[in-house]
């Protein structure tokens, strides 16, 4: 089994431009034959709070067409985030694109600081996704901060979380602090997509990593910059490579 993080560099608000990011590096990762790709926080407008209600993507939204044209050309799970309405909220959500071209929303459930004047919390929309042995939890970026997040996914019976977030260079290495215990104390895998660019007007910090279910570090993309991490899974066992695609958005 191989699966992958895309650590890319948004512009901000400019759906066009980084949905492109997203097909090139999408094919890029077919190309290491990966079978399932997840990428930042509100990748596909940049994270943004302020201007979220400008840069809506819909679960039926058109825009979300070519990536599920892909989906079913590569037989990849793409997981590519945007701000989201339903009911009349807005969210902070993951598009999670099965193989098939079938599409699923994950909604945010803990907001950090500040957020709630533009976001509201959802926990209507969880999927769990299955890949070959596999059974996999989804996290956006503030929901790793609170551990019932990973603590429900974990009595769920998964054995694989991801995370999309947007985290700082001042923050990112709590966060890799954290993903670390909680794989070795849920036994769970755990991959990592951060940006490694600038967004919302601040520096990200980079190093989108994974780690085995014993907590122990396979591999780490750089601290800025767009990579692709690829993981592959053989014979029960995790390894991994940096892939620098040599293009930035």
């Amino acid at each position: 089994m191989i699966i992958a993080a895309a650590q890319t560099a948004p512009v901000r608000g400019n759906i066009p431009a980084n949905l492109e990011q997203h097909y090139r590096l999408i094919k890029e990762a077919s190309e290491h034959n990966v079978q399932l790709l997840v990428f930042p926080e509100l990748s596909i407008t940049g994270y943004e709070r302020e201007l979220a209600h400008n840069f809506i993507v819909t679960i039926d939204d058109d825009r979300l067409d070519h990536l599920r044209d892909l989906a079913r050309e590569y037989s990849m799970i793409i997981i590519a985030g945007a701000p989201v309405e339903t009911q009349g909220q807005l969210h902070i959500g993951s598009f999670v694109i099965q193989a098939d071209g079938s599409l699923s929303l994950y909604t945010k459930q803990f907001l950090h600081d500040g957020e709630d004047q533009f976001f509201s919390s959802c926990f209507d929309h969880d999927p769990v996704i299955k890949l070959e042995e596999e059974t996999i939890s989804v996290a956006i970026c503030a929901d790793i901060e609170n551990v019932k997040h990973p603590e429900k996914a974990a009595a769920g019976g998964s054995t694989l979380y991801l995370a999309s977030i947007f985290y700082s260079p001042g923050g990112i290495g709590g966060a890799l602090q954290l993903l670390s215990q909680y794989a070795s104390r849920y036994q769970m895998a755990v991959l990592m997509s951060n940006f490694g660019g600038d967004s919302w007007g601040s520096p990200s910090g980079g190093q989108s990593a994974f780690w085995n279910k014993e907590g122990e570090l396979i591999t780490k993309a750089s601290a800025s910059g767009e990579e692709l991490l690829v993981i592959e899974k053989l014979n029960g066992e995790w390894s991994g490579k940096v892939v620098v695609t040599g293009s930035e958005a």
